[in-house]
């Protein structure tokens, strides 16, 4: 039997396109797609339906069934060949870059043993809190919305734990209630290990920038990152040169103690996108440790982040 018009019209009018109604011997049954609103308003909802259901004449009974999608988002993997590149600076700079520009974004910092982006993004010291047994991100001052393996320990408390421990607990980070965010930026352990492995296979990013400082050294570690993402078929979404370029702040001279045009080279000879320099400021270091990153402010160290993010963007909405 299908569903009595007056029906159909008075549940469409208290959730417009969200319900499908079927009537079978006075029996009404609703499936309610609460997609996108907020869990503590899902009963309040129901409620109003179920009621509102009674009141049609021929109406016995109701069963409601909620049912939600899970929202589709953009995982963003920043990854490193080695430790001290400023992967997890340029993370959370990426993060607020890609917010200002319009993007919903979550932060899950998946660097295990380094956990820095809570005092990055100025939420140190704050614990996320569970609801069903399912983590609820810590917004922060800066618009983001951030998880981290840092805010369930001390600052200065080891995490001693074995790859698969490791893994495991970050797919619960991964795995959150991250509201309406579009896009998650996942900040990599360094290094090319276990982790990092389980972590691409298991959440499959939709693409990863892979950040390096200069140096020979540190892009033949740059190459080995690449190299990981290529074998488990994630696109690379380009390189980023960090550290690039000192301006003395008394007499305006610049130098290149790590030397210049290394990844921008390394990009062209693999083949990937090139995605711009970060200089070495002093100004960078000092809000980042503050809690306050230069891409949330207009000043000239966000310009760096802003263009970044600008190619980054473009990548993802090509997709």
């Amino acid at each position: 039997m299908s569903a009595e018009p007056g029906l159909d019209a008075v549940v469409d009018a208290i959730a417009p396109g969200r319900a499908s109604v079927r009537v079978v011997a006075g029996q009404a049954r609703i499936i309610l797609d609460v997609s996108g609103i907020d869990s503590a308003d899902h009963a309040e909802l129901e409620a109003r339906v179920h009621a509102a259901a009674l009141g049609i004449e021929g109406i016995e009974s109701v069963q409601i069934a909620l049912t939600a999608s899970r929202p589709k988002r953009m995982l963003i993997a920043v990854a490193s060949g080695k430790g001290g590149v400023g992967k997890s600076t340029v993370s959370a700079n990426l993060a607020i870059a890609l917010q200002r520009r319009g993007r919903r974004v979550g932060v899950v910092d998946a660097d295990i043993y380094g956990p820095s982006q809570p005092k990055l993004l100025g939420v140190e010291g704050i614990k996320p809190q569970a609801r069903d047994k399912v983590l609820q991100p810590v917004p922060t001052p800066h618009g983001v919305s951030l998880l981290s393996m840092g805010q369930f320990v001390a600052p200065d408390q080891a995490i001693a734990w074995r790859g698969l421990k490791a893994a495991g607990a970050l797919g619960q980070l991964v795995d959150a209630n991250w509201g309406n965010a579009d896009t998650l930026v996942l900040d990599l352990p360094p290094g090319t290990g276990d982790i990092q492995l389980t972590m691409i296979r298991s959440h499959r990013p939709a693409g990863a920038v892979i950040v390096s400082t200069p140096q020979d050294l540190a892009l033949i570690d740059a190459r080995r990152a690449i190299d990981l993402f290529v074998q488990a078929k994630v696109p690379v979404i380009g390189l980023i040169e960090n550290m690039a370029g000192y301006v003395c702040p008394s007499c305006g001279a610049v130098s290149d103690p790590f030397g210049r045009g290394g990844a921008e080279a390394a990009a062209a000879e693999l083949g990937i996108a090139f995605l711009g320099r970060i200089p070495l400021d002093i100004a960078i270091r000092t809000a980042s440790d503050g809690g306050m990153p230069p891409a949330a402010g207009n000043g000239p160290e966000a310009l760096a982040f802003q263009q970044i993010a600008g190619k980054v963007a473009d990548w993802i909405d090509a997709r």
